[in-house]
């Protein structure tokens, strides 16, 4: 899939789904090297969420480093660093009451996808129909009426189920990226207390995670399914 073909994605799918928003090309890169010419850093310390809830509703384009990810748990979950500790075995939520045992909250941190540490070295975020590189996944938020849609369009050829993978908590980085980039599955995702709190994302709004490889049968099949 050569990046002409990516950008009419981005736009076929964004008119298609009737999208208010961008979706969303993430690519997460072992060295800077990657990184295409003429997209440039980002300027200030930020969340993962708000990146891509920025890039979705500007439409700006730029590249992060590790330092540049304000949410360390973000950053870790997407292999950009190892996990603290203490948010690895659960404590952080479980002293924020997020669960009723300081167990529970491991188990759910246990199971939370990761990219293994230290095997990124950056993240680049770009609208799709704008994109200058083939992305690895692409995020995309939405009502759930649309995410119905696109789940319906990713089973038009080959049927069977769509992953709902989530616990409420590292939400856009690990549903939304980590699972897919690992898996090569889409993980729909509700949002979790930080990507509400830290961005503009709608109370009636969820977010879907698309690894590049479903994208081509996702856009042939949402043109054929609801481009009429």
């Amino acid at each position: 899939m050569d990046i002409d073909n990516i950008r009419k994605i981005g736009s076929d799918l964004k008119k298609v789904y009737k999208l208010k928003t961008s979706p969303v090309a993430v690519k997460l890169v072992s060295s800077t090297q990657e990184i295409p010419e003429g997209i440039e850093r980002i300027q200030e310390p930020t969340r993962h969420c708000q990146m891509i809830d920025n890039v979705r509703q500007t439409g700006t384009s730029f590249y992060t480093l590790v330092e540049d990810q304000k949410c360390k748990g973000g950053a870790a979950v997407m292999g950009l660093r190892e996990m603290d500790g203490k948010l690895a075995k659960g404590e952080v939520y479980y002293k924020l009451g997020a669960f009723e045992t300081s167990n529970a909250a491991r188990r759910t941190m246990q199971k939370v996808p990761r990219v293994p540490a230290d095997s990124v070295k950056a993240v680049i975020y770009e609208p799709l129909e704008k994109a200058e590189f083939i992305p690895d996944v692409v995020v995309l938020i939405g009502t759930p009426k649309q995410m119905m849609q696109i789940s319906q369009s990713l089973l038009y050829k080959q049927g069977g189920r769509i992953n709902a993978d989530f616990a409420g908590k590292q939400s856009l980085c690990a549903d939304g990226v980590a699972e897919p980039y690992m898996s090569g599955q889409v993980c729909v995702t509700v949002g979790c207390g930080g990507s509400r709190k830290h961005t503009q994302i709608n109370e009636d709004e969820m977010a879907i995670g698309i690894p590049l490889e479903q994208l081509e049968d996702l856009a042939d099949s949402a043109e054929k399914m609801f481009g009429k």
